[in-house]
This record gives C-alpha cells, sequence and structure tokens, in this order.
C-alpha cells in the first residue's frame, strides 16, 4: 500500500510538472518534440534572433539596450524579447580563463532568466591550433600537425584544445579549415592540412571528433573552395560536378559523416556563379539532401551583404538575407549589431519562405537541445583546476611540434656535431616565436634561442638579428605632418565644382568595395588635396604616391609625380630637398575611371632601412663561430597572399653572406606555406621547414638541432622550383603533353610527402591478399619497413593509387592511405594497407559515385615521387 502511494504521488507530480511545465523545458520530451514546443511558441522576430549571429561582450549596466541574438550577446528587455544563441568574444580581450567562464556564465544567466522564453546562448570562438584567449595553449599551426601525417597525435592536440574550450563555457568553434591548399601563393594555406583531400580529410576527422565528443560544435570551413586563379583569396571557382565531389567537397563530406561535425561556414567566393552564402547547389541540394546534414550553416563574417558589395547578385541587403536563407543558409554572420537593421526585413515581411525559416531556426534550437544547453547551461568554474593540466598541454604542443618538422636537404649539417663549442644564431625569428594566424598569444612562449641555450648549456652561443621585418623604404605621411583638404568630383577628370568637400587627415586611401562618399558613384569620381606638409627632417626626402595610379604631385607648385593615365598599381617617389619644421603646399590629383582605387601619399622621412648594415653585424657574428643556424620566415594570412614565393627583406643576401663565412650554414624556414629557395639551397648544409612550432616549439627546435628529436614530417603540399609552374600539386590530371616547360622541369623541388630523416629506410617485399578485388570484399597490399640506419626514427609510409583505365580522366595517383610508424636501427615490420572498393571510386560528369571495373596500380613509399614497392589490383 505504501508502494502505491509512493507510485500514485510520482504520477500526480509528473501529470502536474507536464500540465505546468512547457515540453521544450523538459528534459525528458525528445528532443525533436522539444524543438516543436518552442518553434510553435516563437515570433518572427524571435526567430530572426536565432538566425543572427553577431561578436560582443555585454558590459555590466548596459544589458537592456540589447536586443536577443542569435550567436551573438545581444538582448534587449525581458518582455520583449527573443534570444541569442552563441556569442563570439573579442580576440583581444584580457580575461584569463576563470574569469572568462564567469563572464560567459552571466550571460548565460541574462538570457535565461530575463528573456520571454529562456533560451540559451552556445558561446563561440576560434581554436584553429589553440583556444585564441589568454592562458590558452598555442599549438603548432594547422599545416604543421597535417605535417606530422599522425592522426593519434592529433587526436591529443585536438582533445586538450576541447577541454580548454569547454570548461571555459565556449561550446561551438569555428575551425577548422578543410580547404585544400591547391595553390601555395595563398595566403591561408598555413590554416589548412594541405594540397591533399584525403589527408586533409583524415587530420580532420581526428580534430572534429575530439571536440563533438566533449559537446563543442565544430565548424569546417569555408564551404567551398574559397582560393581560386593565381593563389588569391576567396577567388571565384568554377568547376566541374566531378572535379568538386574528388577534390573540395571530400574532406567536408567526411568530417560530416565520420567527425560527428554539427555545423560548416561557407565562404566568400562565388561557386559557378553563384554566391556560396546563397547558393542552393551547395546548401540545399548537396549538403542537406543528398548528405542528410543535419547541422546547421552559418556565413563567414559580412559573407551575406557580398552578394551585394561584391557578387552585384542582389539590389540590397534585404534582398541579400532573403536569398541566403532561401538558399539554403541558416545563420547570418555580421561583425556589428546595428547590421541586424540591414537583414531583419524580409523575415518580418513573408519574404523569406516560412518552412525554410522554420528549418533554420529548427537546426539551432536543436544542438542547443543536444548539448543540454537548457539543462546545465553554466559551467563550474573551479572545474578548470580540476581538469586541466597546462603542463601537460604544453608537453603535447611540443611533442607535437618536434614530429611536424621537414628535414628537406642535409649534407652532414644536422645533426649539430657534439663537440661545437661557438653557435651562431641568426634572425629575428629565433627570438620572435612567431604562432600563425588565427593564433591567441600563448602561455610562456619559448622561443628558438632560448630552447638552444636552454638544452645546449655547454656552447657559447651568439645571436644576431639579420634582418628587420618591419622594415621599409618609406612610408605613409602620417597626420601630424599634414595639413589636407579633399575636393571630391562626380567625374574621373576634375571637371566643374566638386560634389563635396571635406578635411582628410592622410591621404591614406583604399576604396574597393565603395565609393569615398554616397554622393560620387565607386567607378567614376576623381579627388584633388591641397594642403601643407611639415617636414621632420632636414636633408634630401623621397616623397610620392602609390597606388593604382591616374594620379599626380605637385610641391610648391612643381609637377614631380605624373602618372595621371590608368594602367597599373605602382610606388613613384621623387627627390626633395626638405629643412626641419619647413611647411611645403602639396597638390595631390587622383582620378578613378574603374573602381577598385588605392592612393597614398608616402615619403622615406624618417624611414631607417639599414638591411646592409644588419647583414654586416650578423657575418661579423658568424665568422667567430664554428656553425651557424640561420632562422628565417615569410609574411603571409588571411588576405595576404604573396605573388613571389621567395624569402623577403633580404634574408636571400643574408643567407648568401653567410655562406661566404666559410661556416656550415644550417637554414630553419618558419612559415605555413611552400618557399622557393633556388637561389641559396645548394650552398647551405642543412633545410629544414619548422612552420609556427607553437608555444613551446623553441624546445622543439633546440631538440632537434642536437639530435634528440629525429624529424619525421613529412609535406602535405608540394614545394615548387618558381612560381611560375603554380598551380602544382601532386595529384593533377593527366596532361594532354607533357609537364615541362621550354625553360623549366614541370617537377616540384620537393614533392608531396617528402621528408628526410637521420636515419633510413628500406621497403620491399609488396604482396596483395588477392591479385583481384570485388564488390563487397577487401584486399590487403602489405610490405616490409626496414630502418637501415643508425638511429631511431619515425617514417611516414604511404599509398597511393592510380586507376589504369577509367571512362573519365583520373588523377595521376591519389593518396589512399598512410601509417606513421617508429622503428629503432635495424628492426622492421610488416605493414598492412586494406583496400577497398570505395577506395578505387570515381565520379561522373554528373557528380554520381561508382567503382568501374579494370586494373589499378598501388604503389607504397615514402613521398608522392619516391615508390619503390609497385604492384596491380583488379576489380571486378
Amino acid at each position: 500500500m505504501r508502494v502505491l502511494s509512493v507510485f500514485v504521488f510520482i504520477l500526480c507530480h509528473f501529470q502536474c510538472f507536464s500540465q505546468t511545465t512547457p515540453v521544450y523545458k523538459n528534459a525528458q520530451a525528445p528532443v525533436e518534440s522539444r524543438v516543436k514546443d518552442l518553434m510553435a511558441r516563437m515570433t518572427p522576430e524571435e526567430k530572426f534572433w536565432q538566425l543572427f549571429m553577431i561578436p560582443g561582450e555585454i558590459k555590466a549596466g548596459e544589458e537592456s539596450k540589447y536586443v536577443n541574438g542569435i550567436f551573438g550577446f545581444q538582448v534587449s528587455a525581458a518582455s520583449q524579447g527573443g534570444n541569442a544563441s552563441a556569442q563570439l568574444l573579442t580576440y583581444s580581450a584580457t580575461d584569463d580563463a576563470k574569469s572568462l567562464a564567469k563572464k560567459i556564465n552571466d550571460i548565460q544567466r541574462y538570457f535565461i532568466e530575463r528573456s520571454r522564453l529562456g533560451i540559451p546562448i552556445i558561446a563561440f570562438d576560434e581554436a584553429l591550433h589553440g583556444l585564441v584567449r589568454k592562458g590558452a595553449t598555442a599549438f603548432p599551426q594547422s599545416i604543421a600537425l597535417a605535417a606530422t601525417w599522425d592522426t593519434a597525435m592529433m587526436r591529443k592536440v585536438s582533445n586538450a584544445i576541447a577541454l580548454e574550450t569547454k570548461l571555459r563555457g565556449i561550446r561551438q568553434i569555428l575551425s577548422p579549415v578543410v580547404n585544400l591548399a591547391s595553390d601555395v601563393r595563398w595566403g591561408r594555406t598555413e590554416e589548412t592540412y594541405g594540397e591533399d583531400p584525403f589527408l586533409s580529410a583524415q587530420m580532420g576527422i581526428a580534430f572534429v571528433s575530439e571536440f563533438e565528443k566533449k559537446g563543442v560544435v565544430t565548424t569546417p570551413k569555408h564551404f567551398l573552395a574559397n582560393v581560386g586563379d593565381g593563389g588569391r583569396d576567396s577567388y571565384p571557382i568554377y568547376s566541374s560536378n566531378n572535379q568538386l565531389e574528388e577534390t573540395h567537397l571530400y574532406p567536408f563530406k567526411e568530417l560530416f559523416q565520420k567527425g560527428g561535425s554539427r555545423s560548416v561556414m561557407t565562404s566568400y567566393n562565388s561557386v559557378n556563379g553563384k554566391p556560396s552564402s546563397a547558393n542552393n547547389d551547395l546548401l540545399l541540394k548537396k549538403l542537406k539532401e543528398e548528405w542528410g546534414f543535419k547541422g546547421f550553416v552559418i556565413s563567414d563574417a559580412g559573407a551575406v551583404g557580398g552578394s551585394l558589395v561584391l557578387h552585384n547578385t542582389s539590389v540590397d541587403y534585404p534582398q541579400s538575407g532573403e536569398q541566403a536563407i532561401n538558399n539554403g543558409l541558416d545563420v547570418i554572420f555580421q561583425t556589428d549589431y546595428d547590421h541586424y537593421k540591414l537583414f531583419i526585413p524580409p523575415f518580418l515581411d513573408g519574404k523569406i519562405n516560412a518552412a525554410r525559416l522554420d528549418d533554420a531556426v529548427s537546426r539551432v534550437l536543436r544542438i542547443k537541445f543536444e548539448l543540454g544547453l537548457f539543462e546545465k547551461p553554466y559551467v563550474d568554474v573551479d572545474d578548470i583546476d580540476r581538469y586541466i593540466n597546462m603542463q601537460a598541454h604544453r608537453k603535447i604542443s611540443e611533442d607535437a611540434a618536434a614530429a611536424s618538422f621537414v628535414l628537406l636537404k642535409n649534407q652532414n649539417g644536422l645533426p649539430l656535431s657534439k663537440s661545437i663549442k661557438r653557435l651562431a644564431v641568426i634572425g629575428t625569428d629565433a627570438v620572435d616565436a612567431r604562432l600563425g594566424g588565427y593564433s591567441g598569444p600563448g602561455g610562456e612562449k619559448i622561443s628558438i634561442l632560448d630552447g638552444i641555450k636552454k638544452k645546449m648549456p655547454g656552447v657559447a652561443v651568439s645571436y644576431s638579428p639579420g634582418y628587420d621585418r618591419e622594415a621599409k623604404d618609406y612610408v605613409v605621411v602620417p597626420a601630424s605632418n599634414l595639413r589636407i583638404k579633399g575636393e571630391y568630383f562626380s567625374n574621373p577628370s576634375l571637371a566643374g565644382s566638386p560634389a563635396f568637400v571635406r578635411d582628410d587627415k592622410q591621404i591614406n586611401f583604399h576604396w574597393t568595395l565603395f565609393s569615398p562618399d554616397e554622393r560620387v558613384k565607386k567607378d567614376h569620381y576623381s579627388v584633388r588635396w591641397t594642403g601643407e606638409l611639415t617636414s621632420p627632417v632636414t636633408g634630401n626626402v623621397k616623397l610620392g604616391l602609390e597606388g593604382n595610379d591616374g594620379f599626380r604631385l605637385y610641391v610648391d607648385g612643381k609637377l614631380l609625380v605624373d602618372r595621371f593615365v590608368k594602367q597599373s598599381y605602382r610606388a613613384e617617389l621623387a627627390d626633395v630637398k626638405m629643412e626641419k619644421g619647413m611647411k611645403y603646399n602639396v597638390r595631390v590629383e587622383f582620378s578613378e575611371p574603374a573602381g577598385n582605387a588605392t592612393v597614398k601619399l608616402i615619403w622615406s622621412a624618417g624611414v631607417k632601412n639599414d638591411w646592409q648594415q644588419r647583414i654586416n653585424a650578423a657575418v661579423t657574428s658568424a665568422a667567430a663561430a664554428e656553425s651557424i643556424v640561420v632562422v628565417v620566415g615569410i609574411h603571409e594570412g588571411e588576405f595576404q597572399d604573396r605573388a613571389y614565393l621567395n624569402l623577403e627583406w633580404h634574408q636571400e643576401d643574408l643567407i648568401q653572406a653567410l655562406v661566404k663565412t666559410g661556416k656550415p650554414v644550417n637554414v630553419l624556414l618558419v612559415g605555413g606555406s611552400a618557399i622557393v629557395m633556388d637561389k641559396w639551397l645548394d650552398k647551405v648544409k642543412s633545410v629544414t621547414m619548422i612552420w609556427y612550432p607553437g608555444e613551446t616549439g623553441g624546445n622543439a627546435v633546440a631538440d632537434l638541432l642536437t639530435g634528440a628529436v629525429n624529424p619525421s614530417g613529412k609535406l602535405p603540399i608540394t614545394f615548387p622550383v618558381h612560381e611560375s609552374q603554380l598551380p602544382l600539386v601532386y595529384n593533377h590530371k593527366p596532361t594532354g603533353r607533357g609537364d615541362d616547360y621550354h625553360n623549366l622541369s614541370g617537377l616540384p623541388f620537393f614533392p608531396f610527402g617528402y621528408g628526410l630523416s637521420y636515419t633510413s629506410f628500406s621497403y620491399s617485399d609488396i604482396q596483395l591478399s588477392s591479385p583481384v578485388l570485388k564488390a563487397g570484399t577487401t584486399v590487403e597490399v602489405s610490405c616490409t619497413i626496414k630502418n637501415t640506419g643508425s638511429r631511431k626514427g619515425a617514417e611516414v609510409v604511404q599509398l597511393y593509387v592510380r586507376d589504369e583505365l577509367a571512362s573519365v580522366a583520373r588523377p595521376v595517383m591519389e593518396l589512399k592511405g598512410f601509417n606513421k610508424i617508429s622503428l629503432e636501427p635495424g628492426e622492421y615490420k610488416r605493414i598492412t594497407f586494406t583496400i577497398t572498393p570505395d577506395m578505387l571510386a570515381m565520379f561522373n560528369e554528373q557528380g554520381q559515385r561508382f567503382t568501374e571495373p579494370g586494373m589499378f596500380r598501388i604503389m607504397i613509399g615514402s613521398s608522392s615521387r619516391d615508390l619503390p614497392l609497385k604492384t596491380d589490383l583488379e576489380f571486378r
């Protein structure tokens, strides 16, 4: 009787609860029921705010001025409102881990307790190779992690980043980048996992799966193919269906279906004539219908408006938002709260399809329920101390760096002799400890110089910077030396009266997407600036203009620069004798009849470019040493594509000068992409690509130099001999005639998959378990790898496949497997790969996948150019 009474009490309590509590707040209800119930309670405005994403932070006392935002924190008074779904705190935030966790809890509490429906947010941030936050570990850059060719190592790195992320309260990361580095001139090559779709997919799966298992949503990007002609960022892509399927689409599909990624970010470019953020073929047909993707799609920051200001496919911002959502985008990511006014109209006036709108909102809400945010919206701040071992994470970072180094050349240069007593370390990159793009500040960074001094205590180490990355021949004339007025004309010939006149602080303008003012058209205007320039020095000053010409410069009425005909981009300077404190009348005239304008008033006053003195000082330092380690690097990044791949800032002159000392020169390359080195490669003892090795990279580099670390990294990208060979990837389609130029080989300097070791390996005895593979079965291919050197080392065994005869032209070879193994001297291992019919599949011109009967060449080796083991496999 007592048991029955308890049962009746529980039943009545549950019935009462179910009658008074909305279904969406019932943790026992199915997720889809909760989503449906919550959707039925939302207004059109509240739905909009679930699909509008903005960065920022709520400041104390300012909460009430914000409107409820989906991915931003913006919230209105509780009686008005919707709810945010995520937020991006500014990269420059100085909060430590606990302070950040408390702040996110406070923001979360505000939405849950003071907004109408109490919908939690999904706090998000960047975590490409470490959370972009103070106190978070900065691991080696993505391209370096790919160079390890070690998915187990990647999982260790990802697990550490995911832990540091989740315990701060961040539940979504806008990472990783799985675009293919199909042209190494692209400034974002460093963010990728290289040029190959299979390697990118395997490293990407290892990365995202650790986050998703911990309840942190991953967002592979950028969908799709945002590197175009000339290696330029976000250039338009035109490609056949089968080409897209076997290259750019492949890593994304693998990360969704095998890695569990629940979000994806679109790219800025257009694909086959349609902006990626409003591309029905990509977002609805391919991603959601064909692949069955259940997560949500967000735009890159400001990308939706690109259909208006870049692609010219929408008439205004409201229409750009309408087109994006109707064609499959779920979340509009903007960079400013006030931008909501530009995009909200079609959400309220019915121009966005109601079913599509509800689908988008339900995708966001579904993930909030899956993450358990309605039940457990807050994090325990003390868990940061309980579960994060920063020293252990720093050790993982160091191990990953050591596994990523790619030895490109070695003629008895490395490891350094144990008898060395005096070592010269040259190059500012030896002390700067650069971390690469999309990186937080890192913890206690260990520079290469610090690492060397620590690991080589008995060696006298001298240092000289050798070069200056900030050195310039000229700079923009600063506002403090200029008083200038601009007359702006609504024609390119300075004719008639100006459309408007204004005071400008400097002449330093880059009008690409817009005109100088709404009163003139962006492709049809001119400007005349007049004013006074005050010299800060006495002597000869180079003064001039830089930009895409159509400009003239007068000083005291004298014409010094005359490039008024539109032709190209250039900098032209003239010598002007000046006296300190004297004022000079200047007039600049600029014409723009086409659009996309740049114009700068530049001079050499106060600029000190002492590159030759720096080289001389480095040579002096090196002359007293027995051996030289020179650390050189490149400049790259988002919208920082490189036309030339050689070393800048007179670094090549530095290497040449150091070689002339007669001392052995060992070069360490810092960067995330290919470097041309034909002018100096044959003159140095060794070259090692150390990428951006993370906050503890200095220790790992020092171990590389001493021999405590045996390099085992392999190139995830192809290094060309010269830029004229680009684009150059190993898995291209067969040519109609040949690969070579009249005056240059078509082969790379260093091929995909290449990397040397301090030991050597032999490959032998390739065998197939069966010469025939049939549908529904597998075949194993095996071989023996032996360490034939005197040191323990790791080797990446690479499996490539070529279709010998196909109905559609196939790549000359494709990576289909890899295995990183460690061997003691004299030790050998039998390595086995399993070949499935799916590995031999191809796509027809409609993008449909199938496997065609025929012969396939199976190749195993240490790089895409060194494949000593080959056999044939028939598929029936």
